[in-house]
């Protein structure tokens, strides 16, 4: 790719640090800016908008390992990007990047996140079509009222295991537990990886040099998932991708379904711990929630708007020479959607203070033809979920200071680290335990839904009482208990 001409950089001429000074870390050897280290950590919005103002809508960036890319600021850039397929590829192999040898596969925390896999985001055209199709089959098989009870039933047993305390620190004891526990029954998950399993979800998205072993712990779970779902089928969305006409094969459902983890899981706990962090800690937020005036669902809206639970989207790749934003941009070039930074494009935004919940003409899940396929259930979780709590807990408040709450950053995501909060204590609710999802409705071609395996169908079988249950290794791998 070609970095933008010299007078593109003289406009933060004024601001470059002098030789020797540990600010010059944050930029390359050839003055683009790092999207990964302190200044990306502490303050990635802060950091978008020096590159705004230094380079327009569209600015040259390092990814880990100074990996060089595009990062995409404004909203109409980014909905630009998104909705063309043809000049931006979503196929990484156009890159020129493994050509040229910029990064090496084997061993680059990135290649979770870039590299190609056998799935509709890594597609283009005709193929991306087919497997989103199932993707979205498999999605949309579960009645939307009959998941919310599903939901419900989570919630209330997550906040029984915490509201005789009077206290809960809600990052790690709900906003955690309750996407998790909602995606591996969806998925068709047995218990024995769970908590395991999301925990390696979580550590792709930091790029680290643990994300390579994680990403392989995450296929080769679900690789087992793909081999007990061939044998014993049931009421879930592994089933579904196997049975659907594009027929997919066991290593393209296997990819999809660590899409749906990985996608659904991150982006759905952090989103419910930014609605409950506004909920906390502004009055005028929550004043608008208690009096009417904005509902549970228009406050999820408003947070995906000011605080995208996935900053920047990994990536374009442009099939073409073009022009971008000023920028000339070079056949194979790669390029990143920032979400949170177009969403605050004053082009689109002129006053951030504006309330924007009854408009969800946000990037927060991206847009175009590969815009997320199960946004509508992150929403149900995050609606119901944050729902009950405030419900069962309606005295809860922050238990600590606003200013110390503290954020995990990497370059695609900013995640809230706790929220410790207090209220009345309260007792339990009585749980008969969650029900099985209800069944979908009789398909267009006359053929019912495979029912889910029985309790005594192979397979299906509970572990020994001795075993600890996966709710117990998962509250201690979160540190709940």
């Amino acid at each position: 790719m070609t970095f933008p001409p010299a007078e593109h950089a003289t406009a933060q001429a004024g601001r470059i640090p002098p030789p020797g000074c540990p600010a010059h870390a944050a930029t390359g050897t050839d003055g683009a800016t790092r999207l990964y280290g302190e200044a990306a950590a502490t303050d990635p919005m802060g950091l978008y908008e020096e590159l705004r103002a230094a380079h327009g809508p569209v600015a040259p960036v390092l990814l880990d390992g100074d990996v060089r890319a595009w990062l995409v600021l404004g909203y109409l850039e980014n909905r630009d990007v998104a909705s063309r397929p043809t000049q931006f590829s979503r196929d990484p192999r156009v890159w020129h990047g493994w050509r040229t040898g910029e990064i090496d596969p084997a061993t680059s925390p990135l290649m979770p996140m870039i590299g190609w896999r056998p799935d509709c985001v890594c597609a283009d055209g005709e193929e991306h079509q087919r497997l989103r199709g199932a993707v979205t089959a498999g999605l949309g098989q579960f009645d939307h009222r009959g998941v919310r009870r599903h939901i419900t039933r989570f919630a209330h047993q997550v906040i029984d295991g915490f509201c005789e305390k009077g206290e809960a620190e809600l990052v790690g004891q709900f906003t955690e537990h309750l996407p998790m526990l909602t995606l591996i029954h969806l998925l068709g998950m047995s218990d024995e990886d769970a908590p395991e399993l999301v925990h390696a979800a979580r550590d792709l998205f930091k790029a680290t040099e643990t994300s390579l072993a994680s990403n392989a712990f995450v296929l080769e779970s679900l690789e087992r998932l793909v081999t007990a779902k061939r044998a014993h089928p049931g009421h879930d969305i592994a089933s579904a991708l196997m049975a659907h006409p594009a027929g997919l094969t066991d290593e393209e459902v296997k990819h999809h379904l660590r899409l749906v983890l990985l996608a659904g899981y991150e982006t759905t706990a952090n989103l419910m711990s930014n609605v409950l962090r506004m909920v906390l800690t502004d009055p005028r937020f929550r004043g608008s929630l208690a009096g009417g005036q904005m509902t549970l669902p228009e406050a999820v809206e408003q947070v995906l708007w000011d605080e995208p639970p996935l900053m920047v989207c990994p990536a374009r790749w442009a099939n073409s020479d073009t022009t971008l934003g000023g920028q000339e941009i070079r056949t194979g070039d790669m390029l990143l959607l920032g979400l949170a930074a177009g969403n605050v494009d004053q082009a689109i935004r002129p006053d951030p203070a504006a309330p924007v919940h009854h408009n969800r003409a946000h990037l927060s899940f991206s847009a175009g033809t590969h815009e997320c396929p199960g946004q509508d259930i992150g929403r149900i979780i995050a609606d119901a979920g944050i729902d009950i709590l405030l419900t069962r807990l309606p005295d809860v408040v922050l238990s600590v200071p606003e200013e110390s709450l503290t954020w995990r950053s990497s370059t695609w995501a900013r995640h809230l680290t706790a929220l410790p909060v207090s209220f009345s204590p309260r007792p339990p609710r009585a749980d008969d335990g969650p029900a099985p999802l209800p069944a979908p409705p009789v398909q267009s071609d006359g053929v019912p839904p495979v029912p889910p395996m029985p309790p005594g169908a192979p397979g299906g079988a509970r572990r020994p009482e001795a075993r600890a249950s996966w709710w117990t290794r998962l509250k201690r791998l979160l540190g709940g208990g």
